[in-house]
């Protein structure tokens, strides 16, 4: 993920929801987090892999990376703002 070795400040573990569960548990919690927070995602829903970077570009956060994982996608966010 971009060489970038991140600790997250939190894991959010979507595992077993699907669209648009994974999204909605990351607008819910970022939106408690500080500025500066970094928040790990993990999804077993294909779809989160094209629809969290394309939320986290609409609003202005920032998109660090997906990995893809055994069976599911780990997602990395920055809130900016």
């Amino acid at each position: 993920m971009g060489g970038e070795s991140l600790n997250p400040d939190e894991v959010i573990d979507a595992r077993g929801l699907y669209c648009p569960g994974p999204l909605m548990e990351l607008i819910r919690v970022i939106s408690v987090k500080p500025v500066g927070s970094v928040l790990k995602i993990l999804s077993s829903d294909e779809g989160s892999a094209k629809d969290i970077p394309a939320w986290i570009a609409k609003v202005g956060q920032q998109y660090i990376g997906t990995e893809k994982m055994d069976g599911y996608w780990e997602l990395l966010v920055k809130k900016v703002k």
